[in-house]
């Protein structure tokens, strides 16, 4: 089979490797549609992001779907034929956190595409993926490949919904208006939201951002005072999606925010974050957490396949993998493009 593997910055290369073999309880699936994310960007362009850094040839992706080929003799819930998303997350099940209900935070979780860990977690930009039974989803009725290939990240942002708490009639505030960003605005909208207003400092996602359900959409680059009138009154705001990763935009966030709000923190920076924690405090605001997702997958599915949450507006271009530089190249072009997927 044919994969993507980054050697180092900027150099990707397309290489064959052999195809597994297919355990009792493995599946075979041939991948046909995958998501460029943020984090194989950091890969592509920086070697990684923070104190994540490659250490040997990797391969990227965790965002894809394709179809069964093949099924281990103890496969019992998929043959050969089906049409699959893949959940890159498998937690362990046996540490203290899986077995007290928080595998996200398992202490030796494999996450298809992910550097954090030596070995690597070799991720899914290959033509053929063998993996647990478990970590494939079968897909809805008229769900098409390139939509559930959307599955992983929107489960990102239905978590970080899930950690805000209830959005009905909030005010709420996205910064930064990248895929994630993106997807929040539409997760934020389906939540019952009454009024989002989107950040950023390109124009270009912030047109899409008005698009697909922001009220507001400002740049905070062009405008520095963008957000001042939202800080009156000590803040206006009941719920931030911080998705930028920037301390700068974390700052302006606490300030437009409501005394009692939340602000779920979904960015990572490459480096740390100063904190303005004078302001946590006297405004008694919530700085929650979050990260990746657990049962939120499965929800991800049924919201796109009953088109509650359409990502239709975000897929910028598909790329044959055989182009994979030039599709990493679009996708680090944030005036360009918002998701770009390859093509297997």
């Amino acid at each position: 089979m044919q994969v993507a593997v980054i050697h180092a910055p900027f150099d990707l290369r397309i290489e064959e490797r052999d195809i597994p073999a297919v355990g009792p309880r493995d599946v075979a699936i041939r991948i046909r549609a995958g998501g460029i994310c943020g984090s194989d960007l950091h890969y592509y362009l920086h070697g990684g992001f923070g104190t994540v850094r490659l250490r040997e040839p990797f391969i990227p992706g965790h965002e894809v779907a394709g179809e069964v080929m093949e099924v281990g003799a103890e496969v019992m819930r998929l043959t050969a034929g089906d049409r699959v998303a893949v959940n890159p997350s498998r937690p362990c099940g046996r540490c203290g956190f899986c077995l007290s209900g928080l595998p996200t935070h398992c202490l030796d979780m494999h996450y298809y595409g992910s550097a954090m860990r030596m070995p690597h977690a070799q991720g899914l930009f290959r033509e053929v993926l063998v993996c647990d039974e478990a970590q494939a989803y079968p897909l809805p009725a008229g769900l098409t490949l390139q939509t559930a290939a959307f599955a992983e990240p929107l489960s990102v942002c239905l978590h970080a919904a899930h950690q805000a708490g209830s959005l009905l009639g909030k005010r709420v505030l996205i910064t930064g208006t990248g895929p994630i960003g993106a997807l929040a605005i539409l997760v934020a909208r389906q939540a019952g939201a009454r009024e989002i207003v989107a950040t950023d400092i390109i124009d270009a996602p912030l047109a899409l951002a008005r698009r697909i359900g922001a009220d507001a959409a400002l740049n905070t680059a062009s405008d520095s005072r963008a957000l001042d009138r939202f800080k009156a009154d000590k803040g206006y705001f009941d719920a931030v999606f911080e998705a930028s990763g920037n301390g700068a935009a974390l700052a302006g966030a606490l300030e437009a925010t409501r005394p009692g709000g939340v602000i779920a923190q979904m960015g990572l920076g490459g480096a740390e974050m100063t904190v303005p924690m004078n302001l946590v405090v006297t405004k008694e605001i919530r700085l929650q957490g979050t990260f990746r997702f657990d049962q939120e997958f499965a929800w991800s599915l049924d919201y796109l396949a009953a088109g509650s949450i359409d990502v239709a507006p975000l897929l910028t271009e598909v790329v044959p993998l055989a182009e994979a530089v030039r599709a990493f190249d679009l996708a680090a072009d944030r005036t360009r493009s918002m998701k770009v997927q390859l093509a297997f």
